[in-house]
């Protein structure tokens, strides 16, 4: 199951490509480096933490599964 990459900061909604830096929760929740920095790196959805999201291999594709 792939990782859904959303293309928002649940925040301030800063545009996110699956390039970009961005953090996410277990829950996939979403932000944006400078909103995970403000958090201190803690969901304010779930509570849990935040960590940084992979990058995907642009060579593979959206539609890429494993």
């Amino acid at each position: 199951m792939a990782l859904e990459m959303r293309e928002i900061c649940e925040r301030c909604e800063v545009s996110l490509t699956s390039q970009a830096a961005a953090f996410i929760c277990s829950f996939e929740c979403t932000f944006c480096p400078d909103c995970t920095e403000a958090m201190s790196a803690g969901c304010p959805n779930c509570g849990g933490e935040l960590v940084a999201r992979p990058r995907r291999a642009a060579d593979r594709g959206e539609a890429a599964a494993p």
